[in-house]
């Protein structure tokens, strides 16, 4: 009779609570991951910026002492001059592979300058293709 009396023991239920903190801790996890995967992205983004703008004034620096050599009377190389009596002056500085720093320069007979263009442009013609690729659903 003594088994009557007794109540029988049963564990706490703690299947759902294990449940929600395996859940969060798997949420807290993948935005963890997004999160250095964005900070990543961020960081390559700014070091391209930084690149390119480092890139940009070294070319306006070689751009600048062309000029400077240009208001001292010197005809550098790689400047053309055009005008019936050569008063302008154009020339281009690279600044990567795709972008080049173009200046146009009127100088005057009385040593005035003045600069008429300073411009960073594509250093080749853009070609318009004809052609558009689209997929054709096979996966090689």
């Amino acid at each position: 009779m003594r088994t009557e009396n007794r109540e029988r023991f049963s564990p706490p239920a703690v299947g759902g609570v294990s449940l929600l903190v395996v859940f969060a801790v798997l949420c807290l996890t993948i935005f963890a991951l997004l999160s250095l995967t964005t900070v990543q992205a961020d960081v390559r983004l700014a070091d391209a910026t930084a690149q390119a703008v480092a890139d940009y004034y070294a070319a306006d620096c070689q751009a600048q002492e062309i000029l400077a050599r240009l208001r001292r009377g010197e005809r550098p190389e790689g400047v053309a001059f055009y005008g019936s009596d050569g008063s302008y002056a154009q020339y281009a500085c690279p600044i990567s592979e795709t972008q080049q720093l173009q200046a146009l320069v009127y100088i005057g007979g009385d040593g005035s300058w003045n600069v008429l263009r300073w411009q960073a442009m594509p250093s080749q013609e853009w070609e318009a293709s004809e052609e558009l690729e689209l997929w054709d659903g096979v996966v090689y």
